[in-house]
């Protein structure tokens, strides 16, 4: 470790060394935690489109969709969009419970936040548990051309829907989409296939670089039923904006304890997929307190304003009125929740 923030640290001297408006250069980490440094400059960005040819990915056919059951645990079988028999020859079970993972820049299906959340999730009960794989678009380099993919590759994840729909009857409303960073806003686009009619989605730490609050590829608290964020480096890699229904703020939502220093934001960033993932099977809940205002979190207050909350679990907090933005504390390690 000490010798990976060497290497960065000279990396960051010969990066300052040119004469960049640095305005446009930020850290961020793939899947892996690794700190990569890309131009972000905002300026002439176009928005995402499903049609739009230069971004050379067709959600349809590039996408690998990897259904685990409690039948298939560990092997994926593998759905195909327009491959019926590859949906109707499988495992997955309409009336059980469905939940989409979608992995973040530089990942793949293969991504703790997937296979964690499946294992979780298996061990509680019988769930169609289907990792999204949107790689093809997600490993690049530029980080814009992968921002920019996240409105085609949620039309993606909404195409299988409708083919789970059609061949099987499933029923959105027991359908969660559950997405971290970049994953978290293809989430809300799969949710905006539906016109908001799946039941929960759930973005982690949804991406802030080149995303604001209202940009029509960005998640947004009407792309479901029920919308939830966790925020846990918001203003830097992390929105700052609250993008959901109900917005929580482990610790302020900007650093969190046990990540030290935190170079460029990494650790800080992947607390929340290990918050969520905690949760779910946790007896111990992140239990919240509904706060006043935004702004309050921010200046690192918070006057009680409604009721309490807890953040995550499974199921998540559909149907019970849950709403605003939330504050919480959490330990420095594993376990995180404090009840």
């Amino acid at each position: 470790m000490f010798a990976r923030h060497l290497a960065l640290l000279a990396f960051l001297s010969v990066a300052y060394a040119f004469p960049l408006d640095q305005s446009n250069w930020q850290l961020i980490p793939n899947a892996e935690g690794f700190l990569h440094l890309v131009n972000i400059n905002p300026y002439n960005l176009p928005e995402a489109n499903p049609s739009d040819p230069e971004l050379h990915f067709n959600p349809e056919a590039d996408i690998e969709f990897r259904l685990f059951t409690r039948n298939n645990p560990s092997q994926a079988q593998i759905l195909e969009i327009n491959n019926p028999a590859s949906v109707t020859g499988s495992n997955f079970n309409p009336a059980h419970p469905t939940r989409f993972t979608i992995h973040g820049w530089n990942g793949n299906g293969n991504d703790g936040l997937n296979t964690r959340t499946r294992d979780e999730l298996l061990a509680l009960g019988d769930f169609n548990v289907i990792a999204v794989d949107w790689s093809v678009a997600a490993v690049n380099p530029n980080y814009i051309t992968a921002r920019n993919a996240v409105g085609p590759a949620g039309f993606g994840v909404g195409r299988l829907i409708d083919r789970l729909i059609e061949l099987t009857g499933a029923n959105v409303n027991n359908i969660y989409v559950i997405g971290f960073s970049l994953g978290a806003h293809v989430a809300g686009n799969a949710g905006k296939h539906f016109n908001g009619r799946i039941n929960s989605i759930i973005a982690l730490d949804p991406a802030g670089p080149l995303f604001s609050a209202g940009q029509s590829d960005a998640v947004s608290p009407q792309d479901g039923l029920y919308v939830e964020t966790i925020m846990t480096n918001a203003g830097l890699l992390g929105s700052n904006e609250p993008l959901g229904q109900a917005n929580f703020y482990p610790n302020g939502g900007r650093t969190q304890p046990g990540c030290g220093t935190d170079i460029g934001g990494g650790c800080a960033h992947g607390r929340a997929p290990a918050y969520y993932i905690e949760s779910l099977r946790s007896t111990v809940p992140f239990r919240a307190t509904r706060c006043a205002s935004h702004i309050e979190i921010l200046a690192g207050v918070c006057t009680p304003s409604g009721p309490d909350a807890n953040m995550g679990g499974q199921p998540s907090n559909f149907g019970r009125g849950v709403e605003g933005v939330f504050f919480l504390t959490t330990n420095a390690e594993s376990p995180f929740a404090q009840g």
